[in-house]
């Protein structure tokens, strides 16, 4: 018999369980399923004494419910939720002032290079973009002005992965710095990142988290108050709050976000190694292959490799195309970790604004390919990849 520990702390428990308490609710209603509170507005007993919600853009119970289940898989005491993962990112822009330095990856997600480069550089912050995965390079780039070590690991969507128990140790050698890890392509699942001493963990919910393709939204997890607090009075006087239908289906989506990351990762790992076997394709990435560089970095940090997968097509930029128009499961669109398998020509999609000489340096060529592989059977997805090679490059 186990061991009866009364903790009832199991990643599949909590995602489903935590923040659904809704025994003190209105109207004395024991609902299995917390409601969704489209009121904009709550009641006071008499003047001067609200309770724990007033108005919705200051704090929403499907908000909150959503916020301490985020906090709690993340191993984190504060979670704080945005209208988008972008705000999520941008938020983090209030905690510094003009003249200070952010150190970034060079293969960071699009959305917050944009950020970085083309926002905060209007107030006067100053953002080096390095191999955050060489920690000789990583220590270099740090000043007396650095504020924040911006990680994102595996990055998106070259799936490099950062050592962030090396990261770490670097960054506390200075003074007054936030470190902050983008989790999206990993989840908590799978990572997490505040167990290395990581002072925030950054997700765009609209990925894994929600996992349906529905929702925008961001979020923020740490284990400090003062952060905490920083970043609730950014969401209330900036504005950047998600709705509660969006909170409402992101709490969904987390009650089985355990089941669908063992897919993802069962069904990317079938694909990847079909394709490092194909003739059609080259520069296989994904985590859990032998072949891929930081794969040992990635199994003493991460307990699985989640649902990416990368690779070339060796073949023009017009047979790329072709084979992504051939595709008859798989869509062809942007964005990733839904239920559903979607496919991007990189180049074209997702960096179009990018010189594609800066685009080799990342190794992301011409005719890369980003597969987010969702939860549809194995077979259908590995028959759908094979046709549409035979299809385009036979």
């Amino acid at each position: 018999m186990a061991e009866n520990t009364d903790r009832f702390d199991s990643f599949s428990t909590v995602s489903i369980h935590t923040g659904q308490d809704t025994r003190d609710e209105l109207y004395n209603c024991r609902s299995g399923i917390p409601p969704i509170y489209l009121s904009t507005i709550f009641r006071y007993p008499e003047a001067g004494k609200g309770l724990n919600y007033v108005y919705s853009r200051d704090l929403n119970p499907n908000r909150a419910a959503l916020e301490s289940a985020i906090a709690k898989l993340e191993d984190g005491k504060y979670c704080n939720a945005f209208s988008s993962g972008t705000a999520a990112i941008s938020a983090l822009g209030y905690l510094i002032k003009a003249g200070d330095h952010v150190i970034c990856p060079f293969d960071v997600y699009g959305g917050t290079s944009n950020f970085w480069k083309n926002v905060a550089n209007r107030f006067n912050i100053e953002v080096s973009f390095i191999d955050t995965a060489d920690m000789e390079t990583l220590e270099k780039t740090f000043k007396s002005n650095t504020k924040i070590l911006w990680l994102e690991t595996p990055t998106n969507p070259c799936l490099r992965v950062t050592d962030l128990e090396g990261a770490v140790k670097i960054a506390r050698k200075h003074k007054d710095i936030l470190i902050v890890a983008d989790n999206t392509f990993a989840t908590p699942y799978f990572q997490r990142p505040l167990s290395y001493g990581i002072d925030m963990v950054l997700h765009s919910l609209s990925k894994y988290i929600n996992g349906h393709s529905d929702v925008i939204m961001g979020a923020i997890v740490s284990n400090s108050e003062d952060i905490y607090r920083k970043l609730e009075s950014i969401q209330i006087n900036v504005g950047s709050i998600p709705s509660p239908f969006d909170c409402f289906l992101v709490n969904r989506g987390l009650k089985t976000l355990s089941v669908r990351m063992e897919r993802h990762q069962k069904n990317a790992l079938a694909i990847a190694k079909y394709l490092e076997q194909s003739p059609y394709a080259r520069n296989v990435k994904y985590l859990g292959l032998p072949s891929h560089p930081q794969h040992e970095l990635a199994k003493k940090q991460m307990k699985g490799f989640s649902g990416m997968v990368s690779f070339v097509i060796n073949g023009t930029v017009e047979q790329a195309k072709k084979f992504l128009q051939s595709l008859k499961v798989i869509l062809l669109t942007v964005s990733l970790g839904g239920v559903e398998s979607v496919a991007e020509l990189t180049p074209l999609m997702t960096r179009e604004n990018v010189d594609q000489a800066e685009l080799d340096k990342l190794e992301i060529y011409e005719t890369f390919i980003r597969l987010s592989v969702g939860i549809e059977d194995t077979a259908d997805l590995l028959h759908d990849i094979e046709q549409a090679l035979h299809e385009a490059l036979a």
